[in-house]
């Protein structure tokens, strides 16, 4: 049963089994179109310094692969920035811890029956 089996399955799996087959077929015709980005040229001479900065995916235009370059920051300008961007929130959670008043009253009073039970709690009546 088991030789049955391997039998089948490498009939399946094999050189000339279905799945060889179809992925065969669908690699070589790949729904009538073709590679995702034209053909791929193996270079025949050397490159120029600077290739690797060029994208180049067949097209008669190749582009550069940086778009734009970004202008360097100082040290200490980048320094003001971040002292900027701290203490930007140094002030909002001062802030918001003077204007808690949730920290000043953690509950909410009780409130007590019978004018908030002043004569029960010792005082003249």
């Amino acid at each position: 049963m088991a030789g049955r089996l391997s039998k089948v399955a490498s009939t399946i799996l094999g050189g000339n089994g279905v799945v060889s087959r179809s992925v065969g077929n669908s690699l070589r015709q790949r729904a009538g179109m073709g590679l995702p980005v034209g053909k791929h040229l193996v270079p025949n001479k050397p490159l120029s310094v600077n290739d690797e900065l060029t994208w180049d995916n067949g097209t008669p235009f190749p582009e550069p692969c940086i778009d734009r370059i970004a202008d360097t920051v100082g040290k200490y300008e980048a320094l003001a920035w971040l002292s900027g961007g701290l203490s930007f929130f140094a002030l909002l959670g001062l802030a918001a811890v003077v204007n808690d008043k949730a920290s000043t009253y953690p509950f909410t009073p009780k409130v007590y029956p019978y004018d908030n039970l002043r004569v029960e709690l010792g005082e003249e009546p």
